[in-house]
């Protein structure tokens, strides 16, 4: 039977150079959809599939992501005095509990798989799961409950996948895949960025994982792959025929928020998915078309 996850990990060091000058002092992972900013979501998410522990990787200027998931004295009592307990009770909403939370820093920008590396003393022996903020995920059964759902049955390591168009492969992890039942594919290979001419699918991994801790084993190597970064992608790929290793098509809409299109059409969707302002949105945009 498969371990319980428990834990999940949060790389946050990025520079977030696609979105200068907005990100020149605030976290690209603090960019707001609608009202709410990416990594919130990602733990939300995190918290719906039943994790328990949550490590950030952090960089320099990332201390307000730590301020933010921590309690406000000052702006809670403001609210309570004016009697808005609604928002009072939403700000705690982000909170964790006493010791839920840790963090650490990625002190050089050496890649994901580094990142997830400078992880490795807070996950222990035991399954994690890696969720990048900058893939937010709009689904009915949140993607990475889906996972650890398949992740029960099947054990190893379990990534979220997508289709992508055939020119886009040289900006994701490619699959080579096995048996498909459209749903479930069975991992045979995991290409970076491979040119379209040199992809084997168009099935690409997203920023959702469970992996094994036997992981970091191969992270610690510090071998360097597309970019001249270390691959997280890399690392999962030595770990084929070791453990099983399966790549799930998950139910819901997924938008590359590292991406200002992407970013854009996040913050349409999920307003006009609000009852409180798919009306206002909705006029907006009919005033621009």
């Amino acid at each position: 039977m498969a371990k319980r996850i428990r834990k999940a990990v949060f790389p946050v060091g990025g520079m977030g150079t696609r979105f200068l000058p907005a990100t020149k002092a605030m976290p690209k992972e603090m960019l707001p959809v609608v009202d709410k900013p990416l990594i919130q979501y990602a733990v939300e998410e995190a918290r719906a599939a039943g994790i328990e522990e949550f490590i950030f990787v952090t960089g320099r200027g990332k201390t307000v992501i730590e301020d933010h998931f921590d309690h406000s004295v000052e702006l809670h009592n403001m609210l309570v005095q004016r009697g808005d307990h609604e928002k009072a009770t939403l700000i705690r909403g982000s909170m964790f509990k006493p010791g839920q939370v840790a963090y650490t820093r990625q002190q050089e920008a050496l890649g994901l798989g580094h990142a997830v590396w400078c992880a490795r003393n807070l996950v222990g022996n035991e399954p994690f799961a890696v969720l990048l903020a900058d893939d937010l995920i709009m689904a009915e059964t949140p993607c990475l409950k889906q996972m650890v759902d398949v992740f029960g049955s099947t054990g190893g390591n379990v990534i979220a996948v997508t289709e992508i168009p055939s020119e886009h492969t040289d900006r994701y992890g490619v699959l080579d895949i096995g048996f498909d039942d459209g749903r479930l594919v069975e991992v045979k290979g995991l290409i970076e960025k491979p040119k379209p001419a040199e992809a084997p699918s168009t099935l690409s991994v997203i920023g959702r994982y469970i992996l094994q801790p036997e992981i970091f084993g191969h992270l610690h190597l510090r071998e360097t792959g597309a970019g001249g970064e270390i691959q997280l992608t890399d690392a999962m790929a030595k770990m084929i025929g070791d453990v099983p290793f399966h790549g799930l098509r998950f139910e819901g809409r997924r938008f590359d928020c590292g991406d200002k299109a992407g970013f854009f059409e996040a913050n349409l969707a999920f307003a006009l998915a609000r009852d409180d302002m798919r009306d206002d949105f909705a006029a907006i945009i009919k005033k621009y078309i």
